[in-house]
């Protein structure tokens, strides 16, 4: 069996950076450790992750006290947002509605999946029944779990919106999923949530 544990970032610093360079929070340094203890027990064989600040940081000590190297793929990045004022619950009922519907500059929930999903795809012919540490992104991970259950819908995003840093693990067998298991999260406010 191959294993795939999601950690979502923890609560970024809004105010310094752009999206793909927005530090951690000092409440987000701390909260990461709530990830690094829910995985103390955990030996990865690989560590995977979108190579924006907030997800590295979020599990760098998991990855120093195992002593890994992490991979950056690109493809587990963020939705590609234009800015302003798009997260509104109104535009994110609109991008779950209608996955092909994206703001004037940004990404489209289906394109943020298809790559998302390629990634995770590429991760389980290459660890396959290995154990994987995968840093992401709420709209990245969201759109992953509605891929293999299509039932994870707007509803369900907008419960673990607020969840920084979040800890998931999806079960495969090669390709086929099994599963998935919540270990924990820190209820935080997402920047922006109107």
């Amino acid at each position: 069996m191959t294993k795939l544990y999601f950690v979502r970032h923890a609560q970024p610093d809004y105010r310094r950076g752009v999206n793909n360079t927005f530090a951690l929070s000092e409440e987000g340094m701390k909260d990461r450790m709530k990830a690094f203890e829910a995985l103390s027990d955990i030996r990865f064989d690989a560590a995977v992750s979108s190579p924006y600040r907030r997800s590295l940081d979020t599990i760098e000590p998991i990855v120093s006290a195992q002593g890994l190297t992490v991979k950056t793929d690109i493809r587990l990045r963020e939705r590609d947002n234009p800015g302003g004022n798009s997260n509104t619950h109104e535009m994110f009922r609109k991008r779950w509605a209608d996955f092909s519907f994206h703001e004037e500059g940004g990404e489209s929930l289906g394109s943020t999946q298809k790559r998302n999903v390629a990634a995770v795809f590429d991760m389980l012919n290459e660890y396959k029944d290995k154990t994987v540490l995968v840093g992401t992104h709420g709209t990245a991970l969201s759109t992953i779990i509605n891929y293999f259950e299509p039932s994870f819908l707007c509803e369900q995003f907008f419960r673990i919106i607020n969840f920084m840093p979040y800890v998931i693990r999806l079960d495969f067998d090669g390709e086929k999923y099994l599963g998935k298991e919540e270990l924990t999260y820190v209820q935080k406010e997402f920047h922006g949530v109107k």
